[in-house]
């Protein structure tokens, strides 16, 4: 059932908008101060490639003081539209019935987009 629903999830736009994250993760790696950006935006592409199956959850780094910083940062370049955006698509998608699951990755994607640092994404294929 997974697979099914990351095959239309890709259908409906899934694969333009992974494209598009990895897209501004290549255009951020080309600056140099933009490498830990990138990789956020790399693992929200992921993420967005398949999220059936797929668990967001903390990271158990050490590093946790630098983390509350970036996460303010990400917020203020970008962060946020990229979280209202995919709340505005999960609000769309709930509306239906066959849209629920949809919009539930919509949400999971919402959570990630608005803090990704200090989170990891686990891919079950």
């Amino acid at each position: 059932m997974k697979f099914i629903g990351n095959i239309l999830w890709w259908i409906f736009g899934g694969l333009e908008a992974a494209i598009g994250y990895f897209t501004g993760s290549l255009a951020l790696v080309l600056t140099i101060i933009g490498i830990p950006v990138a990789l956020q935006t790399f693992k929200i592409g992921l993420l967005c490639l398949w999220p059936f199956g797929a668990k967001v959850r903390n990271t158990k780094s050490p590093v946790g003081c630098i983390r509350i910083p970036l996460n303010i940062l990400w917020i203020i370049f970008g962060g946020f539209w990229a979280c209202l955006c995919h709340v505005l698509f999960g609000i769309l998608l709930f509306i239906t019935v066959i849209g629920i699951p949809f919009a539930n990755q919509h949400f999971k994607m919402a959570r990630l987009s608005l803090t990704p640092f200090g989170k990891e994404v686990e891919l079950h294929l």
